[in-house]
Parts: C-alpha cells; sequence; structure tokens
C-alpha cells in the first residue's frame, strides 16, 4: 500500500512516497475491492523461485531445460553481458542438471568477480569475447558450439529442436531427437536472453498458476506490469491470457529496445509459438493470438540500457527497508514506479511481477562506487 502523502507524483518522485508491506493480502473473490481507502498493486514475488537464478530466467528455463534433457543433450552454449542474469541462471540451472553451461561474456573480466559474472564462473565454463565479435552473436554461438561439440559432436538450435519436436508430438521420439543420443556430445544454442517460443511455456504456466481461484481467478481484470529486456516474458504473458480467456492487459517497460524492435520480436515469437504448437491450440486461441498482446511503455525516465540515475539506489534502499522487497534500479525498480504510478488511477487492479535482479545490484555496486558510497553517508549514521 502507498501513503496519501505525496500521491500522484510519478516515478522519479517515489522517495517522497512511503510504501507499506501488507503480507496477507486479499485474494480470490475479495481481490482490491473498490472500496479500499490506500492506493496498491500486489507484487508476485517471482524474484524467491531459486535464490541465484531470477525469476523470469527460472520460468523460462522451466520450459527449455526439460527439452533438452529430453534431447539428450550434453552442453549449453549461450552470451550475455558480464553481468548477464540469463548467463547465470543457465550455469546454475544446467549444473543442477548434470548439464555443462559454456557462458561467451561481453567485453572483459573485472578485476574482481561479484554478482552474475561470479555465479557464471563458478557454476559455468566462461569465455569472455570482444564486443566487435559479440556484435555478431548467432556467427559467435555456433562456431563456439561446433568448438564444444567437436568433430564427433552435434549442434542444434532450439528452434530446430522445437519444430522437429512438437510436430511429432512430445510422446514420441523424431528422427532427429533419436540421431542425439548417438552422438558423444550433443551441444544445444540457446539465444540470448533465452527469447525462444518454447521458453514461452515457462511463462504460460505460470499465468495458469495465478489465474487459479484462489489467487486471481479468471474474471478479474487485472494490469500486469513486466520490466522487459528481450520482452519474451511479456509476450509470455500475453499468450497466456490469451489462451486462458483471461481480462488481462499486459504492460511492458521497454528498458533495452526500441518500440519498433519490441514489436518485431513479440511478433517473431507470437508466430513462432503459433508453428510450434498448431496442433495443441484450439482455432478460436489461434485467431487471438495476433501482435498487439502487449502494450509496450517508456521507462519514466528513459536512459541508455543497464546505466541508472542518480538517487535511484537511495530509492531502492527505501523500498527495501519500508516493505522487504528488494528492487533494481535497472529493471524492477521501472516495473515498481509503473505499478505506482497505475494504481492511483481511478481503481485499476495492478499486478507487479517482480521478476529478480538481487544478484545485479553487487554488479552494479562495482560499476557505480559513487552512488552506493552515498547510502554509508546519507543512512549509516
Amino acid at each position: 500500500m502507498i501513503s496519501k502523502d505525496g500521491l500522484q507524483q510519478g516515478g522519479e518522485n517515489l522517495g517522497k512516497l512511503s510504501f507499506l508491506n501488507n503480507p496477507q493480502p486479499s485474494m480470490g473473490d475479495q481481490v482490491m475491492r473498490n472500496n479500499r481507502q490506500e492506493p496498491s498493486f500486489y507484487v508476485v514475488r517471482d524474484d524467491l523461485l531459486h535464490p541465484l537464478v531470477n525469476g523470469n530466467k527460472a520460468r523460462k528455463l522451466d520450459a527449455l531445460l526439460p527439452l533438452l534433457e529430453y534431447s539428450s543433450v550434453t552442453d549449453v552454449v549461450t552470451c550475455g553481458g558480464c553481468q548477464s542474469a540469463h548467463a547465470a541462471a543457465v550455469a546454475v540451472s544446467c549444473a543442477e542438471r548434470g548439464l555443462k553451461s559454456h557462458l561467451l561474456l561481453r567485453g572483459e573480466q573485472p578485476a574482481t568477480l561479484t554478482g552474475c559474472n561470479l555465479i557464471s564462473t563458478l557454476y559455468g565454463n566462461v569465455s569472455y569475447v570482444p564486443r566487435s565479435l559479440y556484435a555478431r552473436r548467432e556467427e559467435m554461438l555456433l562456431k563456439h558450439a561446433h568448438l564444444v561439440a567437436g568433430n564427433g559432436g552435434l549442434v542444434f538450435s532450439l528452434a530446430d529442436l522445437e519444430a522437429s519436436l512438437f510436430s511429432h508430438g512430445c510422446g514420441e521420439h523424431s528422427s532427429h531427437a533419436d540421431s542425439l543420443t548417438k552422438r558423444s556430445k550433443k551441444v544445444a544454442i540457446i539465444n540470448e536472453g533465452a527469447g525462444d517460443a518454447a521458453a514461452l511455456l515457462g511463462v504460460v504456466r505460470l499465468v495458469e498458476y495465478l489465474s487459479q481461484d484462489h489467487l486471481f481467478g479468471k474474471n478479474q481484470q487485472l494490469k500486469i506490469i513486466i520490466d522487459s529486456g528481450t520482452g519474451t516474458t511479456a509476450v509470455g504473458f500475453g499468450i497466456g491470457a490469451v489462451c486462458l480467456g483471461l481480462p488481462w492487459e499486459v504492460t511492458a517497460i521497454m528498458l533495452a529496445n526500441t518500440i519498433d524492435g519490441y514489436r518485431k520480436k513479440e511478433e517473431s515469437l507470437i508466430s513462432e509459438f503459433r508453428r510450434c504448437f498448431t496442433l495443441h491450440i484450439s482455432e478460436q486461441v489461434l485467431t487471438g493470438l495476433e501482435p498487439g498482446l502487449v502494450h509496450w511503455v517508456e521507462r519514466s525516465s528513459p536512459r541508455k540500457f543497464g546505466n541508472i540515475l542518480k538517487g535511484e539506489v537511495e530509492i531502492c534502499q527505501k523500498i527495501a527497508q519500508e516493505t522487504g522487497i528488494l528492487t533494481d534500479p535497472v529493471y524492477t525498480l521501472a516495473a515498481w514506479e509503473l505499478a505506482t504510478q497505475l494504481c492511483q488511477e481511478e481503481c485499476a487492479k495492478v499486478v507487479m511481477l517482480h521478476t529478480g535482479g538481487t544478484l545485479g545490484m553487487f554488479g552494479l555496486a562495482q560499476r557505480y562506487k559513487s552512488y552506493f558510497e552515498m547510502l554509508k553517508d546519507e543512512y549509516c549514521r
């Protein structure tokens, strides 16, 4: 809940607001009745799914990894920035399942390993790649995957495996899957951010869970707020809402691309999803799966992806101290800002998906030392 003092201030003035966490909110039929006295929004704590893996990453890998295990994959190759939460998630999740991960990280190794970079190094096999080479991601990933596979191994993309598996049905082994079992090394390439159609199933599963009667139900008109890197999680939420016939409006804050880039990504994911799952989805649902499922919006204070602004670390600290919920300046603070704004408008029922970001704070503290030094100056008295 949000105190009345300083309402209608907008995202950049969160420091003027006070927040209160209600650990036992009304659910089911009682979801935010119109007679509430204070503006409020729900926070889905997907950040608590795993101690080292961001919630949105865990959801996508929840769908991808069984697909790889089904095909007897031995190694996974992926890429990301130096402090990539995706790379760390792949490293941890693969290690938990006995798979080897090979992570191509952009830039140079930091002097001190910390945050996602440290976790990636502990759990996976890390190689640092010059930015000029990283700019050609597909070529870079394919070349490294063949290096890992060696002469007797096999390299494939998730798109190839998706098309093969889902056209035959999950209960049957395709000839492609059978050929994998005969190779000594089977190397799968996961795109940056796991932006693949199969990953959408993990997000759809979350939507199905949240739509249970004792949670948000299927009849509540909700505004779902999601911070977006690749945009895959937001598109997955939109697809899930259509597949389940939910009156949910998905709004995504654009953090790493332009609106044209996100719309193209949405169109591509929907097209790939329709192609893979045509045999498993009714014609009525397929008709509803068209671009426009997600409402893409700018952050209240736009900036180059990965940058943070002065004062945002203190706002994250304030939210953490008042609610026990940790946000980060790059991703989840953007969602918190928009949720705060929307819950003050009329009687909107707002739900923020907390995707994670705890490990990312360690990397930010290393990069933005002066901003984090201010925490000591102002609050540690």
